[in-house]
């Protein structure tokens, strides 16, 4: 499906997702250290063998306009999907058969999950919007504005179990227009569609995001300040913003900055920083990391028939490796 982008919006996107990738060091500059998963904490043993091999599994994507994004595992068919944000493709990566593209224009999408029927949601750049998928092919927008402003560029979207959807708006390094949302942040959508709320304000670039196992805890990646911060659910599906607290600083001396959250079902957190992929137990601590040789990690889904296989992709590929946790599943058709 193809849609008229005008010329403003076109320079405009240029403009801000060029001003993204600039704050990925480019590899060339970088003295990649050898694939392999650091112990940090005695309690990685019961998550990651050290010795777990990462594999990777396709290659080649990725470009100015954005990086390879959004995996999301599809149960009943037993395959994963992602986006190519530069070419603007969704690529389906099959065990044991590859890959394959399955959508040719995507508006850019980057992060994707399902809603509680199985239904594909997408947070699309250059629509500047949230969709779903309807099983009869049809496209239904979720969210487009805010209090009458355009949103900025939707990131990343997750659904809860009561139905609500939430996404982030980030915006980029450009000035929003008048007609824009003035403040990036995270949104809630309940699931009728009916009622929208912003719930977080108060970050530089809100990216990723994530529930804690009971849905009682949502966990936000800041890109430009590179930490993951927590903010405790009240019973409506806000955010209590007075218990905003700073889980845990992903910044160092090597590339790479906190993008893509998953939560695994004891409530470990999964995410990209400097070096490499993190392993975060529900207190902050930092118990390992994957290193995989990429300079970043762009976002994390769980897999497989058991939950048990981890994949993630970097700016141009995808991997995959083994863990002992399940993830929390998402729903199917």
């Amino acid at each position: 499906m193809r849609y008229a982008v005008s010329r403003r919006s076109v320079i405009r996107t240029a403009g801000v997702l060029g001003g993204l990738s600039a704050l990925a060091p480019a590899r060339s500059l970088w003295a990649q250290p050898p694939m392999g998963i650091e112990r940090l904490h005695r309690k990685l043993d019961n998550i990651v063998d050290t010795s777990a091999p990462i594999r990777e599994l396709a290659s080649g994507y990725g470009g100015p306009n954005g990086p390879a994004e959004g995996p999301v595992w599809i149960a009943e068919h037993g395959y994963l999907l992602f986006n190519d944000i530069d070419a603007a493709q969704r690529i389906r990566y099959t065990p044991g058969e590859g890959v394959s593209v399955v959508m040719e224009q995507n508006n850019q999408a980057n992060g994707l999950t399902r809603d509680l029927q199985g239904r594909i949601v997408s947070a699309e750049h250059l629509t500047r919007r949230v969709t779903r998928y309807e099983a009869d092919g049809s496209l239904t927008v979720i969210a487009n504005s805010f209090g009458g402003k355009r949103l900025l560029r939707p990131n990343d979207v997750i659904v809860k179990s009561d139905g609500a959807i939430y996404f982030t708006d980030p915006g980029g390094t450009a000035a929003p227009d008048q007609w824009d949302v003035t403040v990036p942040g995270v949104y809630r959508v309940s699931a009728d569609l009916g009622t929208m709320s912003r719930i977080v304000d108060d970050m530089v670039r809100p990216n990723g995001l994530a529930l804690s196992p009971d849905e009682s805890v949502l966990y936000v990646s800041d890109t430009r300040r590179r930490n993951i911060r927590a903010y405790n659910l009240q019973a409506n599906g806000t955010t209590a913003l007075e218990t905003a607290r700073t889980l845990v600083d992903l910044s160092g001396d090597e590339p790479g900055v906190p993008d893509g959250v998953k939560v695994d079902s004891a409530g470990n957190l999964y995410c990209g920083g400097a070096g490499g992929l993190y392993i975060i137990d529900p207190d902050g601590t930092k118990l390992g990391r994957i290193v995989h040789g990429h300079s970043g990690t762009t976002n994390v889904a769980f897999g497989g028939s058991d939950w048990r296989t981890l994949y993630f992709t970097s700016r141009s590929a995808l991997f995959s490796i083994d863990v002992k946790i399940a993830g929390i599943p998402v729903a199917s058709a």
